[in-house]
């Protein structure tokens, strides 16, 4: 169980492979602190990239859930909220960063489109976790769209 493993505090990251695309169990296994979610009808080659990404610090998910995130997000109210007061104590380049990572772009994808080394950008990272007080990018792109630093739908206005 995801939330056993990541209440241990072990270097552990967990990636959650399941057979069932149910909004339950894809919520849950975030909320528990899982780093990824994929079905297992993947792709060999992209469950080694997944495995070896989520090992990296890094977060995946299958497409599935993350249109349903969005959708998730999309259903809520639809009164804009004000930048979260968490939001406020990140840098303008950290924001930016944030607001990257929440469009689905990589660290080399943020690093080329900033002009900033991958170096520069990972200690953005770093300091966007820290500050947020997340563990790991999942919970940044939540707090981001839950900030409304993106909003679904909208792409990259």
């Amino acid at each position: 169980e995801a939330a056993g493993i990541v209440a241990a505090e072990t270097a552990c990251r967990v990636l959650m492979l399941t057979t069932f695309d149910l909004d339950d169990y894809v919520f849950e296994a975030l909320r528990a602190g899982a780093s990824g979610f994929l079905l297992k009808d993947v792709r060999r080659g992209d469950l080694v990239h997944a495995v070896r990404v989520v090992a990296a610090g890094e977060s995946l998910l299958a497409p599935s859930v993350t249109r349903k995130l969005i959708a998730e997000f999309t259903s809520r109210s639809p009164a804009a909220k004000p930048l979260a007061a968490e939001l406020g104590v990140l840098t303008a380049r950290e924001r930016e960063t944030l607001r990257m990572i929440a469009l689905g772009q990589s660290n080399a994808e943020i690093a080329a489109t900033m002009v900033l080394s991958e170096h520069t950008v990972k200690s953005h990272v770093s300091n966007i976790l820290t500050k947020l007080g997340v563990r790991d990018r999942v919970q940044a792109v939540i707090a981001a769209y839950e900030g409304r630093l993106v909003v679904p739908g909208r792409g990259q206005d």
